[in-house]
């Protein structure tokens, strides 16, 4: 398993067209994240950085290229299917947690595994346990507007982690955080990865959060390239 691609992609390109323009956003980049791999990919606002999140998650579809989910194609499989690997494979983590607000911090992490057809008492043991491990056992009756920002990320976390995925990705996961909440959450992220083995692929501007993860890429001018931190 360790030497395993999670996510692979091939030539993969996308831009948008604004009225007579094609606006590129990046070209024919080659990408592959590895079964435990922790990567901070970088750039400046508007590079693409979450573009390429969305896509390596079958959330949006590239213009040209291949994405690879546990070695399927995602441009050969239908909505339902790309659907059920999402769930089965990936995890995700926003700025904004996305917790919905009429649930409790338990029925939002149950959620995903409801959705995979987990027997609800099953899900509700589970995500009880990972709720738990979060810090937040005294949370659980909880809506999200009850919660504190460090609370909800937590949750989200949980949320994500909950069935155990393959690989998550986080699209700014602490910047909506202040500097010591931020620094708890990522070292509660790596505990996490670290005991499921998990992938972890994060967007950030934050060199700090970045210099937590293996391995950092820099997305520029429609280019991906491996960046220092030193």
């Amino acid at each position: 398993m360790s030497n395993q691609n999670v996510l692979r992609c091939q030539q993969l390109s996308k831009h948008f067209i604004d009225g007579q323009r094609k606006i590129q956003i990046f070209e024919q980049l080659d990408f592959a994240v590895q079964a435990g791999d922790t990567v901070a990919i970088m750039g400046a606002s508007g590079s693409g950085k979450s573009t390429l999140l969305h896509l390596l998650g079958g959330l949006d579809t590239p213009s040209s290229g291949h994405i690879e989910l546990m070695g399927h194609m995602l441009s050969n499989l239908n909505a339902k299917k790309r659907g059920h690997l999402r769930n089965k494979h990936l995890g995700f983590v926003y700025q904004f947690h996305h917790l919905l607000p009429e649930f409790s911090a338990l029925e939002n992490v149950m959620m995903p595994l409801l959705i995979g057809k987990t027997a609800r008492a099953a899900a509700r043991h589970k995500a009880t346990e990972i709720l738990e491990q979060v810090g937040l056992a005294e949370r659980l009756t909880h809506r999200p507007a009850q919660l504190s920002g460090g609370e909800r990320q937590r949750a989200a976390i949980a949320r994500a982690m909950v069935t155990q995925p393959d690989c998550i990705l986080a699209d700014e996961p602490t910047g909506n955080l202040d500097e010591n909440t931020a620094g708890a959450v990522m070292d509660l992220f790596i505990e996490l990865k670290q005991q499921f083995n998990t992938a972890l692929v994060l967007v950030t501007h934050d060199l700090k959060v970045a210099a937590k993860m293996q391995q950092t890429y820099q997305l520029q001018q429609g280019v991906l390239s491996p960046f220092s931190l030193d």
